[in-house]
């Protein structure tokens, strides 16, 4: 395979003003190229992360393909504060609140808010997680732990008999930040 230059999502949406508006407003991106059927977006403090927006009718999509998006994308924002972020998204825009601010043990402290063509926006902060998952982590991968955990981490399944490296390396959230 040749080196990969770029990877992002591609929605394909009804409507690409309302979809394009919505990810400006909200989200906080700029737009980098705009037709009337793509919109291709970006953040300026995150210019590596890409979004881009497409009519679900344009004949550049495969005939039978051309269906727009109706649920099932879940996009993932890493940010520094998400309790600001739930009072800015859902207190203060009014955005539809799909899943409630919650801590979970593997490692999230996180909303689910609604977003156009039923696409499921997912704010998260990392945060350590409970004992029940630590393990779950590829080596030198869990959150909030510093340098040399890994080893830790190895001696503790040696002790316990665990094959290093054999249960998964458990869930990896990456994203770009909200704040302004």
């Amino acid at each position: 395979m040749t080196t990969l230059g770029s990877f992002y999502p591609v929605i394909a949406t009804r409507d690409v003003a309302a979809a394009r508006a919505f990810y400006q407003a909200h989200l906080g991106f700029e737009v980098t190229f705009e037709a009337d059927w793509y919109v291709s977006l970006r953040r300026s403090d995150a210019p590596q992360y890409e979004l881009a927006l497409l009519d679900h009718a344009h004949p550049t999509v495969p005939e039978g393909y051309r269906t727009p998006m109706t649920g099932g994308l879940l996009l993932n924002f890493e940010v520094d504060d998400v309790d600001a972020e739930h009072r800015r998204l859902v207190g203060e825009a009014g955005l539809p609140e799909l899943l409630s601010l919650r801590t979970e043990a593997f490692g999230q402290r996180h909303f689910i808010v609604g977003a156009p063509d039923g696409v499921l926006i997912d704010v998260i902060t990392v945060v350590p997680p409970g004992a029940e998952y630590a393990d779950q982590y590829a080596a030198g991968r869990l959150p909030g732990q510093p340098v040399g955990w890994a080893q830790v981490r190895s001696a503790r399944r040696a002790r316990r008999g665990a094959r290093p490296g054999g249960r998964g390396a458990g869930p990896v959230f990456r994203g770009v930040g909200l704040g302004r």
